[in-house]
């Protein structure tokens, strides 16, 4: 590997907001990339109103449909809310240096707060990471987007791999702006978890795996994109191995002190790799539990 300096489809017509059981959302509060640290006070949302966002075109085969709002005797319905404070992450993201419209739309699509525990929903569009079970956690909304968004990097994605389903929500993002999307999952419970999440979304072109995530997806391979939801030391050379040539991998490497790289395969036997900012994730382990 040499060092160079700094320099999706988805037809989510079936979406709910789930209104009945989570009828309030909190404002967002900005906090790091670590469910530990999540602040414990929140405000009504009080924001102005957020600049449009570009959302997926129908020529990549994405189609999903808002929730219908409730008849006017309930302006503050929750799926209104919901939809509001998600603009309003979608906002905060922007605000943040994200500037792909594409990966903000699909930001702005995918409802997050359907993901997670319903205790734990009304904080769904908070900027921080939160549990999801198994000492695992949905990560934070802006390191969602910046990973993809540098991943993409502008181009067209025809095939992304994912590194911990987790709950889901990465990978629905993801098939808002990738053709095919693959997601591996080593935590049998959560890889159930995601099922059942994705399950309303009825998205056609994802597809979940259950297995080691360091030895990537062979069968599938090769990929224009690999993203990982977990650190490691380094990262595996299999996954390397399975990118294009020209594609390029998104991963949070190190224990402590974590960093995103991003890595590109510029020959058959040649990446190259840049440092970018500071990040925390769970850590990348082997086998399937």
């Amino acid at each position: 590997m040499t060092e160079k300096n700094r320099t999706f489809p988805l037809p989510l017509s079936s979406v709910t907001d789930k209104g009945a059981r989570k009828a309030t959302v909190f404002a967002p509060v900005a906090t790091p990339q670590t469910a530990t640290q999540n602040a414990a006070r929140y405000a009504p949302p009080q924001h102005p109103a957020p600049r449009p966002v570009a959302t997926p075109s129908k020529s990549h085969g994405y189609a999903l449909e808002r929730a219908q709002p409730a008849p006017a005797a309930a302006p503050r319905d929750s799926a209104l809310v919901s939809a509001a404070v998600r603009r309003a992450m979608v906002q905060r993201i922007a605000n943040q240096g994200v500037q792909d419209q594409l990966v903000l739309g699909a930001m702005d699509q995918v409802p997050r707060h359907i993901f997670m525990d319903e205790g734990l929903a009304p904080q769904a569009y908070v900027d921080a990471s939160l549990p999801i079970g198994h000492h695992q956690t949905i990560s934070q909304p802006y390191i969602v987007a910046r990973m993809i968004e540098v991943m993409r990097n502008g181009g067209q994605l025809k095939r992304v791999l994912e590194i911990g389903t987790g709950c889901g929500y990465q990978a629905a993002v993801l098939a808002c702006v990738a053709q095919e999307v693959y997601s591996i999952e080593r935590i049998k419970p959560l890889h159930e978890l995601a099922k059942a999440n994705l399950r309303p979304l009825r998205v056609p072109n994802l597809r979940l795996h259950y297995g080691d995530g360091m030895l990537g997806l062979p069968q599938a391979a090769p990929f224009d994109g690999i993203i990982l939801a977990a650190a490691g030391m380094e990262v595996p050379q299999a996954l390397l191995e399975q990118l294009t040539i020209g594609g390029r991998l998104v991963a949070p490497v190190g224990v402590r002190a974590q960093h995103l790289e991003l890595i590109t395969r510029i020959g058959k036997t040649e990446w190259a790799s840049q440092t970018l900012e500071d990040c925390h994730f769970v850590p990348l382990r082997p086998g399937v539990v």
